[in-house]
């Protein structure tokens, strides 16, 4: 496995950027063949074209053509197309849920380095600036090209406002930093701050919202499931309810789920009997199985009630 630290220019990802690189792909493919031509097209700079570019990708909205440039994944098809899809503004909080899925879960082979380390690695309850960047860099200098400080400083900073909304010394919101969509889940939140050793500076703490998040509804959960077994346990029959509650990679581990939380949507799943998945607990064991004969979840399926036609 090897990590990856950058593409992103340190730019967290901003609201109107996936919408304006889907209708950039879907009307040309070469849409991000001409960084010049992007520019002008997108209306912002060059930095901004390869951090859109890289968004695009790593968010599953974008992917390679076979005859070069990018074209719309079928997930981009299903939510972002303004005639038919099913949230083209992203308005809704199942799409952005779905968004933080694609990313955390976008490689197994060369995942971004922040999102593979601090969603399924990281132990600790709290999260700080010094504390994170001394792992990073004990685990970053295990690889065979070690990034900089200053890379891995971006990289953690970039990770962290796609989570955390920007603010001005002041503490408000500044509207024209337009803020990651994915600031809406709360997925890390400000919890207090703390003294850095040997500095008399202060820093925040941070933590992973651990608690069940009602917008995962069970449908959307099953299509996790789903790529996470194909992803990561493609050559296995059945799962464990460890493996989808704490596995590398799993639904339980990138949503932050708690077990009770993760228990219930598995059961809610299971109890469909005409559904891709049973679940079975008892006193020996706790196994998720699919059903033979039964389509896979898609897209449209993982929006369940409430999509519209």
């Amino acid at each position: 496995m090897g990590f990856r630290y950058s593409g992103h220019e340190t730019f967290p990802c901003r609201y109107a950027w996936l919408p304006k690189a889907f209708a950039a792909i879907d009307a040309d493919h070469s849409a991000f063949a001409d960084e010049e031509k992007a520019m002008i097209r997108l209306g912002v700079g060059k930095n901004m074209v390869r951090a859109i570019r890289f968004w695009m990708v790593e968010m599953s909205v974008g992917q390679k053509h076979a005859g070069g440039g990018y074209e719309p994944s079928d997930f981009a098809k299903a939510v972002f197309n303004r005639k038919k899809g099913i949230d083209p503004f992203l308005q809704d909080m199942r799409t952005l849920w779905l968004l933080h899925w694609k990313l955390a879960t976008h490689s197994v082979d060369e995942p971004l380095f922040a999102w593979d380390f601090l969603i399924n690695q990281w132990q600790s309850p709290e999260i700080s600036r010094s504390s994170v960047l001394q792992a990073f860099r004990r685990a970053a200098d295990k690889e065979a090209r070690p990034p900089s400080d200053v890379t891995l400083e971006q990289h953690f900073d970039t990770f962290l406002h796609t989570y955390v909304p920007t603010r001005s010394r002041k503490g408000e919101i500044q509207e024209d930093n337009l803020d990651c969509p994915l600031v809406e889940l709360d997925f890390i939140n400000l919890v207090g701050e703390r003294r850095i050793d040997g500095t008399g500076k202060r820093e925040p703490i941070y933590a992973f919202r651990l608690e069940d998040k009602p917008d995962i509804t069970p449908e959307l959960f099953a299509y996790a499931l789903d790529d996470y077994w194909e992803k990561r346990r493609s050559t296995e029959r059945t799962l464990t309810f460890k493996d989808v509650a704490f596995g590398h990679g799993s639904p339980g581990q990138v949503f932050k789920l708690p077990e009770w939380a993760v228990r219930q949507r598995l059961e809610v799943i299971s109890s469909d009997s005409t559904g891709p998945f049973r679940y079975v607990e008892s006193a020996t064991q706790q196994q998720i199985s699919r059903r033979e004969g039964v389509t896979a979840p898609s897209i449209v399926t993982a929006y369940g009630e409430g999509v519209p036609c």
